[in-house]
């Protein structure tokens, strides 16, 4: 084993240290000078030092781009990895601010600090390519979501909520490391490219297929993927909404990006195809059923919600099978469709949370009625929920419709011998059609109901009025220019290797 070059590996975590520091330095200046400041503004500081924190990090790596590795593939920076970390602290950024206005805790310090330590988390995720540093990585990330959750002390659905995501998370986490200890025995090795040439010549055997369904059972959790979904929906309902929307955007990006690092650089030798009539032993058919089950329950499902965090929480679901989607085709081209769905979907998730938590601020509650004559009672928040809306239903020119059209090419275009993945997609745009129906239930509320004369504006502060502003345009920017992010995704792949 070669020394460890410390001044290296410190300067390739430079990103991770940084916000680590800002993590404590929020909770250092919460805890010993603002006991006594009106909790709005103790949360006002905290997210300017918090989001200031986010962008030193994205700024360094703007300014110092790096393409190396230390400790033998734990910890690997290259142009990829970097592109996908900006995206994650960009999501920290807007939910921290997002956050501004919150009431339901006086722990403002506690609360920022974990949902930089989660990112913490993401990012050493991104850049892993060790099965130890993934699983690591995936626990600090979960560890802190599972708090997070947790964090309004007076919700019993909060504390219910966080008891479900951590059981099915501890399960999940159970479930990978088996996985994970069963890939290293068959191979001798935790890395994902000496995985690969360790099975390059294998094929499939009984101890290969047990390690692959576990590590698929133990993603899927993960991912909210069905089976393994359960406790999606009383996690993104019962969650303080900052933190459902930061579940639902952040940790979706960071975790599909490993999920198809893995297939991608571990188990490409053994995928099998998921082609119809074509199948072939491997994780492949797998996955393609997970995928094709998400994207039915997930949107049947929000058929039925009253509540629109449980909406978007069935929403999530099927959206994890699109993205499954683009996992299942395995290929750079695939990555860079992925990568960009995620990163879009994570925008616009998070602008949809930030107009219920203001909702539910200003009614009580997040059901559909309580979104009655919200473009009467506060305009501008409407027209941002009317563009999250449409982008998650996939509609043009909006980013969710490019994202869509990406992952579903890439799935035709993977075995075009036998027209791939084709019957998946087919189910994909049909079940694309089903969830316009759900969206329009929302803004149907938003722009068609009536609401008595005398009803009061929604007081809506100026910072949460400008990132929903600037998320509902980065929406719109990504739909009419998807090259701005496409272009560098295809740019940083080629620079990365893949």
């Amino acid at each position: 084993m070669s020394p460890v070059n410390y001044p290296e590996l410190l300067k390739l975590a430079l990103p991770e240290i940084i916000v680590v520091l800002v993590a404590l330095l929020v909770l250092a200046v919460d805890v010993l000078t603002m006991r006594g400041v009106p909790v709005r503004m103790r949360f006002g500081i905290g997210a300017m030092i918090a989001a200031a924190g986010c962008a030193a990090a994205i700024v360094w790596m703007l300014l110092f781009p790096e393409h190396a590795s230390a400790l033998q593939g734990m910890l690997v920076v290259d142009p990829l990895t970097q592109l996908v970390k900006m995206v994650v602290l960009a999501l920290a950024a807007f939910t921290v601010w997002l956050s501004v206005d919150a009431d339901f805790t006086e722990h403002v310090g506690e609360y920022l600090a974990l949902i930089l330590l989660a990112t913490v988390g993401m990012l050493f995720l991104v850049s892993a390519e060790d099965l130890l540093m993934v699983f690591v990585a995936l626990e600090l990330t979960s560890l802190s979501l599972y708090i997070l959750t947790a964090f309004n002390k007076h919700s019993i659905r909060s504390a219910e909520a966080a008891l479900k995501y951590f059981l099915f998370g501890g399960m999940s986490a159970a479930f990978l490391l088996f996985g994970f200890s069963l890939v290293y025995g068959a191979t001798g090795t935790t890395s994902l490219r000496q995985i690969a040439l360790a099975l390059a010549d294998r094929g499939l055997d009984p101890l290969l297929v047990v390690a692959l369904v576990m590590v698929i059972v133990g993603f899927g959790f993960k991912v909210a993927a069905v089976p393994f979904h359960l406790w999606a929906p009383d996690a993104y309902e019962g969650a303080p909404t900052p933190s459902a929307a930061f579940i639902a955007s952040g940790s979706k990006v960071a975790s599909f990006f490993i999920l198809a690092k893995l297939m991608l650089l571990s188990f490409a030798g053994v995928a099998g195809s998921g082609a119809w009539h074509h199948y072939v032993g491997g994780w492949v058919p797998v996955v393609a059923i997970a995928a094709g089950l998400s994207m039915i329950l997930g949107n049947l499902g929000a058929l039925a919600q009253t509540s629109v965090k449980r909406l978007l929480a069935y929403s999530a679901i099927a959206h994890a099978g699109y993205m499954l989607v683009a996992v299942l085709a395995h290929d750079p081209q695939a990555l860079a469709a992925l990568v960009f769905y995620a990163a879009t979907y994570g925008v616009t998730i998070i602008g949809a949370f930030g107009v219920v938590a203001v909702v539910e601020r200003g009614m009580g509650d997040d059901r559909l009625t309580s979104f009655a004559g919200l473009s009467r009672r506060s305009p501008l928040v409407a027209f941002c929920m009317f563009i999250f809306m449409l982008s998650l239903a996939g509609i043009p020119p909006l980013a969710g419709f490019f994202g869509k059209f990406y992952v579903f090419a890439a799935a035709v275009q993977n075995g075009a011998a036998n027209l791939g993945l084709l019957w998946l997609v087919i189910l994909a745009i049909a079940l694309s059609a089903v969830s316009l129906y759900y969206y329009l239930q929302v803004l149907k509320q938003i722009y068609v109901v009536a609401v008595p004369e005398s009803t009061q504006p929604l007081p809506v502060s100026a910072a949460t009025k400008i990132v929903l502003a600037i998320l509902a345009g980065l929406t719109l920017l990504f739909g009419c220019f998807p090259d701005l992010l496409v272009g560098r995704l295809v740019d940083a792949l080629k620079l990365s290797g893949f």
